[in-house]
């Protein structure tokens, strides 16, 4: 009974140095740029030495990002967990939600999060190869919710497009919602770009169409 006990607060308190240290790493990034900062400073501005800052973040990018592969799991989750007769398309949607809570409890921290990503290539190119890798968990989930359905899927082709394409829809809103200061609704935005790809029913052709 103690081991698992032990176990778990062994991983809640690796979890708060964890996020003590990204903290750190966040706020040094924002005063003196990404670029400037090395490891070595991380670890002198946390009290820590090199090998133990690197023990919770291999890279930079990762003390940035490192929530970023949670949220995929999140995102997988809060998919399954939609209701069974939910298109693709709005089960997505509606899982996104799961991400997006962050921006509506701490808008500033958020925004501050989002413009250091966009300002910065390495964090952008890293935020991205992370958000790529969501593709395949979203993808199974989806299949995983069309077999519940007894919905047949020829190929996986289908659920990866999806996927992606909420994952693009995401970042486009999200980049609009940075670039107004956070003035623009991020629900809102991310409404309209789910709109954009919407499946459109086919229209009634025209008493003036040719037939």
């Amino acid at each position: 009974m103690n081991g698992p006990a032990r176990t778990n607060t062994r991983d809640i308190a690796r979890a708060a140095v964890r996020a003590e240290l990204a903290q750190v790493a966040f706020d040094l990034f924002r005063r003196a740029g990404f670029d400037k900062v090395t490891v070595n400073d991380l670890a002198a501005a946390a009290g820590v030495s090199r090998s133990t800052f690197l023990r919770y973040f291999g890279t930079k990018e990762d003390a940035v990002l490192g929530a970023v592969d949670a949220q995929g799991e999140q995102l997988a989750d809060a998919l399954r967990a939609r209701p069974a007769d939910e298109d693709d398309w709005t089960a997505l949607r509606r899982a996104l939600d799961s991400v997006v809570e962050h921006h509506r409890h701490d808008a500033a921290g958020a925004l501050a999060m989002s413009r250091l990503i966009m300002e910065t290539p390495a964090l952008c190119a890293r935020s991205h190869e992370k958000q790529n890798g969501w593709r395949p968990a979203l993808a199974q989930a989806l299949t995983e919710r069309a077999d519940q359905a007894g919905q047949a899927r020829h190929t996986a082709l289908g659920p990866l497009v999806r996927a992606a394409a909420a994952v693009d829809c995401l970042n486009i809103a999200v980049n609009h919602w940075t670039a107004s200061g956070g003035r623009l609704d991020l629900d809102a935005l991310l409404d309209e770009a789910f709109a954009a790809l919407a499946p459109q029913a086919p229209s009634e052709p025209s008493e003036h169409s040719p037939r």
